[in-house]
């Protein structure tokens, strides 16, 4: 009994003590404010640019929100907090481009602004790969320039591979462009069911996800 009580004091005392962050923080508000006047100063686009993808990488933080947990946390622990959060996220964002397109649809209808690409054969096999990809990497691009922040080593690793895919796709992309992109069409669903009924498809598409998402996530818990 008295070797126990020596041995738990020993580790209590060699225990390392918590490295005090406040001064850290401190630095790294000086240096983003620093960052964000000299980018004013050569260009007021740039500082604003600099303020979003700040507030956009804490919130990414504070949230943990992630593309890949959303839809890998269902099948390996059953939550579905995450794939409720992204749904609600692609319902947002429906609302605001939706409203920037129709508007410029108004004026143009030849001119719709948002990068509206072919689907096709070459779009299955970009998401299995990435999928497959963003699984094995524990994280996609959002959830690994997050973790890299903080400091995980795998995710600096990963960086490193997503950095180097980025490139080889970038110099295939020709190939890809010339035997399978331009071979499809764009598809733009207002022009092909009209605004209102394309609307209420994608919304209603999003509202089936969510209440499915829902249930599934109410059974784990209950289980």
């Amino acid at each position: 009994m008295g070797e126990t009580r020596i041995e738990v004091s020993t580790r209590a005392k060699t225990k390392k003590k918590k490295v005090n962050q406040i001064p850290f923080g401190v630095a790294l508000l000086i240096a983003i404010i620093g960052v964000g006047f000299f980018a004013a100063n050569k260009s007021p686009k740039s500082a604003l640019m600099w303020i979003f993808g700040v507030a956009l990488g804490y919130t990414l933080q504070r949230s943990r929100f992630c593309f890949t947990a959303s839809m890998r946390d269902p099948v390996l622990t059953g939550s579905t907090s995450l794939t409720k959060a992204v749904v609600i996220a692609i319902a947002a964002a429906t609302v605001g481009f939706s409203s920037i397109q129709y508007a410029a649809f108004l004026k143009d209808p030849s001119k719709i602004p948002g990068n509206i690409s072919p689907v096709g054969l070459h779009t299955a096999i970009g998401a299995i790969l990435f999928g497959i990809g963003m699984v094995i990497a524990g994280g996609c691009a959002s959830g690994t320039l997050m973790r890299v922040g903080e400091g995980f080593m795998m995710q600096w690793l990963s960086l490193v591979f997503f950095i180097i895919g980025s490139l080889w796709g970038a110099h295939d992309f020709g190939w890809w462009s010339k035997n399978l992109i331009s071979k499809t069409k764009p598809v733009f669903l207002p022009n092909v069911l009209g605004w209102p009924l394309a609307l209420l498809v994608q919304f209603g598409l999003l509202l089936v996800i969510y209440i499915v998402a829902d249930w599934y996530g109410n059974k784990n818990v209950n289980e």
